[in-house]
C-alpha cells in the first residue's frame, strides 16, 4: 500500500467517524434536549397550542384558525366569524398561503365588495362599519386572530343567536383579546378559535 492510498483511507476515516459524531451529537443528543426543554419549560407550545374542550378533547389549536360555517359553507350566527382564508378551501394547514392578488387585481377588487357586503348584511351593520381584516385574507391563510373592531361589530349578532346578553358576550371578547406583543409591535387581536370555545363552555 503506497503512501497515497494510506492517506486516502486516513482521510475516508476521518469523515466517516467526523459524520458519526456529529449526526449522534446534532441529530440525536441536541434533538434530545430541545425536545425535554421544550416539554419542561413550555410544554403547551412544544405540543402545538392545542385547545380542548370541557371534555378535555382536543378541538383545535389556538394558532390555527377555523371556519365556523355549516355544511353548505353558510356563516353560523351564533359564533364568531374569522377572516377569510385563501388556503385550499378556507383554513386547510397543507395548504397555507395567501390569494397572491396584487391590490389592484379585479378579482381581489370584487371579491372584496362583495365579502363587504355579505358581512355588512349578516352583522346587521354598514358597510363603512366593516374592518379590512373581515374582507381580506392574511398571507398564511391560517391566522385564527381578527381585529377587535371585527370582532365588535359581531358582538350582537352573536348574542342575539345565542340568547345572552350584549354584556356577557363582550366580556368574553376582552378575555380572549391580546395586546400588542412588547407592548408596541403588531396590532391588537382576538382570537376567534379561543372565544367561540369560551361562548360553548359558557352555555354547557
Amino acid at each position: 500500500m503506497n503512501a497515497s492510498t494510506r492517506s486516502t483511507g486516513r482521510t475516508v476515516w476521518v469523515a466517516v467517524r467526523t459524520m458519526a459524531l456529529f449526526t449522534v451529537l446534532l441529530g440525536v443528543i441536541y434533538t434530545l434536549v430541545l425536545t425535554g426543554v421544550g416539554q419542561l419549560l413550555l410544554p403547551a407550545q412544544a405540543n402545538g397550542s392545542i385547545v380542548r374542550n370541557a371534555d378535555g378533547d382536543p378541538v383545535g389549536s389556538s394558532l390555527i384558525g377555523q371556519t365556523f360555517a355549516d355544511a353548505d359553507g353558510n356563516p353560523l350566527p351564533e359564533y364568531f366569524q374569522p377572516r377569510p382564508s385563501a388556503a385550499g378551501d378556507g383554513y386547510d394547514g397543507g395548504a397555507s398561503s395567501g390569494s397572491n392578488y396584487g391590490p389592484e387585481n379585479a378579482d381581489l377588487i370584487a371579491a372584496i365588495k362583495e365579502r363587504k357586503a355579505q358581512v355588512a348584511e349578516f352583522n346587521g351593520v354598514t358597510e363603512e362599519e366593516v374592518p379590512v381584516d373581515a374582507v381580506t385574507a392574511s398571507s398564511s391563510g391560517l391566522d385564527p386572530h381578527i381585529s377587535p373592531e371585527y370582532a365588535a361589530i359581531q358582538v350582537a349578532r352573536v348574542a342575539e343567536a345565542r340568547g345572552l346578553s350584549v354584556d356577557q358576550v363582550r366580556e368574553l371578547v376582552d378575555q380572549h383579546s391580546n395586546s400588542r406583543d412588547l407592548g408596541y409591535l403588531g396590532e391588537p387581536t382576538v382570537n376567534v378559535v379561543e372565544l367561540n370555545l369560551a361562548l360553548d363552555e359558557l352555555e354547557d
